[in-house]
């Protein structure tokens, strides 16, 4: 074969390959395309060398982002957060399925810029940027990653719903309002945001799918599952997307680390552990959050989410289960506080039988069938006295003064007059321990726990019944309430 008709052949040959090749490729782009593994997304703002040389290498995306993040945690190390912010931006735009930059850069929004700034307004803003940062752009181009549900649940949990952050209740407070457009009471319409028949119920529906990426179809699922859940906090938000997180490993199990599904499910029922404390909403006529409350209602669910965990997480089970035990004591005392004994009754009766051999409180003397619920009771409030929670303490007067109503309203004068004065003497030791804290763990003066305690017990629909209502009003010498049926006055015994 001579040279020239070699040549010849082997050009056929190259041009033969490279139609393949290109048919192959086409085929690989389709299916990458499908799968949504290719992103081109132009980086903006981004100096002129680092976008030709982003289009020339193509390819080598992976290598620039690799640079890029190098330096972001030299950023990073140095406290220079702003700097790091840009960087984080276009490396996600680079490489958009590199989950732990999407994380990174969501933290540093929420927590290290934001703290940045003396303004709250200021720092809210940073907040809702991190939170927007990975629900509307890091799970839009990653929908299968459960890290992003867990980080994204707490933020909702810890940066909004803890008390870390000077400007919590600020935080709080804004997404009430923001929340309170769509729930203007604590029972969502579910059916009307899932089906809306009117023009604003379809822009209710739109609007909470568009902008904050809420199914109410799912919303009504994890309410019925963990609820009932209070919208306009940040607690529910974070067993959202918890539930979210769990949804997605179980419509692909192949894709899931166990690890991920544990911290799903500890993410809930931590989040259910901190709404039975502050879970409800005290608000204005007009939409506004004046303070937080215990939801109650939650406690039997809350429970079975614990124990849930301890059932799938044998390697941490000894951990969950003093969350577990320490969760029961809060239950029973709070139930008790709150005038509810007969449930009070039945978990205590549910935490001796679960862990018989653990003292109740800190005497060694304490165990179960040892002490009687009363007794236990005392005990902790002599315990909670020393304690500088302001949750705990909050919620303990809040009780303590609905008993003294209640106390009033069938007639135990003594009973009630004791629990005002413990009342009084709690809040005067917390105040003396907090002095010079500032608004982070500070708590409202007593005449102000006490009138929202009444206006609660006397409210028409969820407060006490007439026969309480009317010789409460009685007892404190408020008029009676217009049209207000007669009602036949209560046994004057001890509850």
């Amino acid at each position: 074969m001579n040279r020239r008709l070699k040549q010849i052949l082997l050009l056929l040959l190259a041009a033969l390959l490279l139609a393949g090749i290109s048919r192959v490729q086409t085929a690989l782009n389709h299916d990458r395309e499908t799968l949504g593994l290719t992103r081109v997304t132009p980086l903006e703002n981004a100096p002129p060398l680092l976008a030709f040389t982003t289009v020339a290498l193509g390819g080598f995306r992976g290598l620039i982002a690799n640079a890029l993040w190098i330096r972001a945690s030299e950023l990073q190390d140095n406290d220079k957060f702003f700097e790091m912010a840009q960087l984080a931006d276009w490396i996600t735009k680079l490489e958009p399925h590199f989950v732990q930059v999407w994380i990174v850069q969501g933290w540093n929004m929420a927590y290290n810029i934001s703290v940045k700034f003396k303004d709250y307004s200021d720092r809210w803003n940073w907040v809702q940027r991190g939170i927007s940062l990975l629900r509307d752009e890091g799970l839009r181009y990653n929908p299968n990653e459960l890290l992003l549900y867990r980080e994204l649940a707490g933020f909702f949990q810890h940066k909004m719903g803890a008390n870390m952050d000077d400007a919590n209740m600020y935080y709080k407070r804004a997404w009430f309002e923001e929340m309170y457009q769509f729930f203007p009471t604590n029972a969502p319409d579910y059916a009307a945001l899932i089906s809306p028949q009117t023009p604003e119920a379809r822009v209710a529906t739109r609007k909470l799918g568009e902008i904050y990426k809420l199914d109410p179809a799912f919303m009504q699922d994890v309410d019925r599952r963990f609820g009932p859940m209070e919208w306009r906090l940040p607690e529910a938000h974070a067993i959202y997307w918890a539930a979210r997180g769990l949804a997605v490993a179980q419509a692909n199990p192949e894709r899931v680390n166990p690890e991920d599904l544990i911290q799903l499910h500890r993410m809930i029922y931590q989040s259910m552990q901190i709404a039975v404390v502050r879970g409800r909403a005290i608000a204005s006529a007009n939409g506004k959050l004046l303070d937080l409350a215990p939801n109650l209602a939650i406690i039997g669910k809350a429970n079975d989410a614990y124990e849930q965990a301890m059932r799938d997480d044998a390697k941490n089970r000894d951990q969950i289960v003093v969350g577990h035990r320490n969760f029961l004591r809060d239950a029973v005392y709070y139930l008790y506080t709150y005038n509810r004994e007969a449930e009070a009754a039945q978990w205590f009766a549910y935490l001796g039988r679960a862990y018989p051999e653990k003292p109740l409180v800190s005497r060694p003397d304490s165990l179960p069938g040892k002490i009687t619920l009363d007794e236990y009771v005392y005990a902790r409030i002599e315990e909670e006295v020393g304690d500088t929670s302001r949750d705990k303490t909050k919620m303990l007067l809040e009780g303590l003064l609905t008993t003294y109503y209640y106390s009033l309203a069938i007639g135990n004068d003594d009973r009630a007059t004791g629990f005002e004065r413990m009342a009084q003497k709690i809040w005067v030791r917390y105040r003396s321990k907090t002095e010079g804290t500032g608004e982070r763990i500070s708590i409202p003066p007593l005449n102000s726990i006490k009138q929202d305690v009444l206006r609660r017990v006397l409210d028409p629909e969820r407060g006490f019944p007439p026969e309480l209502a009317l010789p409460l009003r009685t007892a404190l010498g408020l008029p009676a309430p217009t049209n207000a049926p007669p009602a036949a006055s209560p046994d004057r015994t001890t509850p």
